[in-house]
């Protein structure tokens, strides 16, 4: 058994794992450094439109990575046009070449995936790419892409299946639109692009295809970025409409038809209003949807074995220990009930249940004051309570709130988008005015919220914050 610690005589593993992505694969090879004996299962469900992906999960092969690196081609544009100002010549075409981009992102991810593999291998842990779900207690059932079967057995088992993005559920949008899973490896530039949705990744998509030149319009069934500070989404909203991208709003798709086959075709995307009975019609090369994620939880036998979930979102709920109703059985990631979905919160909550399992320790993931980043044209970063949130839980008397517009140093000499960086810090009156939210809308955004993130888990008050000189000309003096 590779030098293992033995299993106990009735099953095959210590703990398997169901679900190759970042919290899946964080704990099966923190598991393995305490000698147990580990299994990965993986298995990527091809999108509508046929496409897969390697080991990893979304955030490495369809999510953060190539989300980030495409937004870095946009940024590559704007810098483009801003170094003219700064004395750069260069003849007046410049052209963006899609295909040229995703060979390079996908080249990348696959260099990833062929890491992740590797290290498994090195950790001795069993790795397949198979389909698991429960059949019975302590066993899985694994099929792989050719339909052969094989049953397993292990003391612990981990679920972190994460979430695929959501359809309509309206004629054409499985034939004809695509979503985040597909728009990455997209073989052909998608060209005049609806994006259907206003999720942070309906608006991050948006942008950075606005960003390579693209036409694109976003259609907004009522708010954007829900659940995030409003007063920062409605600034993102301005600023992505005063840089070129239409907003539809308050309509919703209800039919797509091909007008014309192609790469891209033609599409028409009949949508109604949300407020009344009004119809329009549009025309475009691509339609993205994203309306939101559903968690991967309903066909993998969790009814075999008693584990209860919450039948409108499938969700999972768990316990301070990321364990379910059945006590063999834990879950982490964006599959937990009332949990942030974020990558980095789902491999730290994967390390630190092994820990708790493997080595004695006690240390729980802690999900409050967790710092985020959305990669919209202008970057929006935030930790803790959003000014509605904070108002909900402490009341708008006991919360102060302290505010300011901010102009780059770097967006001076092109002269753009005076009084369009923004910081917000949200303060607990009752408690010496300590930080509760932060929020700041503008360039390098994640690498300015991350610091602060720290300062917040210490505690830091304004007074902490005021007496803290900063550093100068950056964006983060604003605070």
């Amino acid at each position: 058994m590779n030098g293992h610690t033995a299993v106990p005589h009735s099953y095959d593993y210590d703990l398997i794992v169901i679900g190759g992505g970042s919290g899946g694969l964080a704990a099966a090879k923190e598991a393995a450094k305490y000698e147990k004996k580990v299994m990965v299962l993986d298995f990527v469900t091809p999108t509508p439109l046929g496409t897969s992906w390697g080991l990893g999960g979304t955030c490495v092969n369809v999510g953060c990575i190539p989300k980030k690196l495409m937004h870095q081609a946009a940024l590559l544009g704007q810098a483009l046009q801003d170094s003219r100002k700064f004395g750069w010549q260069f003849p007046e075409e410049v052209k963006h070449n899609w295909m040229t981009m995703t060979e390079s992102v996908q080249n990348y991810i696959g260099s990833l995936n062929w890491g992740y593999r590797v290290a498994l291998r090195e950790k001795k842990v069993t790795y397949e790419n198979a389909y698991g779900e429960f059949v019975g207690p302590h066993t899985v059932k694994a099929t792989n892409k050719r339909g052969v079967e094989k049953l397993y057995t292990a003391e612990r088992f981990l679920i972190a299946t994460g979430e695929r993005p959501r359809y309509l559920g309206i004629p054409g949008d499985k034939e004809y639109c695509i979503s985040s899973d597909d728009l990455f490896s997209l073989p052909y530039c998608p060209g005049k692009t609806l994006v259907v949705g206003a999720s942070y990744v309906a608006l991050e998509c948006a942008g950075f295809l606005a960003g390579v030149g693209l036409d694109v319009t976003i259609m907004v069934r009522s708010i954007l970025l829900r659940g995030f500070d409003q007063d920062i989404a409605n600034k993102i909203g301005e600023y992505m409409e005063e840089h070129g991208i239409n907003f539809i709003r308050e309509f919703v798709p209800i039919k797509v038809e091909q007008i014309k086959e192609g790469t891209p075709g033609i599409l028409k995307v009949t949508s109604k209003s949300t407020k009344g009975n009004e119809i329009i019609e549009g025309e475009y090369n691509t339609v993205l949807l994203a309306i939101g994620r559903d968690a991967c939880t309903r066909k993998i036998g969790l009814d075999k074995v008693g584990v209860i979930i919450n039948e409108k979102t499938g969700k999972i709920p768990v316990n301070d220990k990321e364990q379910t109703n059945v006590p063999y059985i834990y879950a982490i990631g964006d599959i937990l009930q009332d949990k942030l979905e974020l990558t980095p919160v789902a491999i730290q909550a994967g390390r630190l249940l092994v820990r708790r399992l493997y080595a004695g320790a006690t240390t729980k993931c802690d999900y409050v004051n967790v710092p985020t980043t959305v990669f919209t044209p202008l970057e929006y970063g935030a930790c803790g309570y959003s000014e509605e949130a904070a108002v909900e839980k402490f009341g708008e008397e006991n919360i102060e709130v302290y505010h300011s517009h901010f102009w780059p140093l770097e967006w001076t000499v092109p002269s753009r988008d005076n009084n369009k960086c923004y910081a917000k810090i949200i303060c607990n009156i009752q408690d010496s005015e300590r930080v509760i939210g932060f929020h700041v809308l503008g360039p390098n955004a994640g690498e300015v919220t991350q610091g602060f993130a720290a300062a917040m888990k210490c505690g830091i008050t304004k007074e902490q914050l005021d007496s803290t000189i900063g550093i100068h000309p950056v964006c983060a003096e604003a605070m």
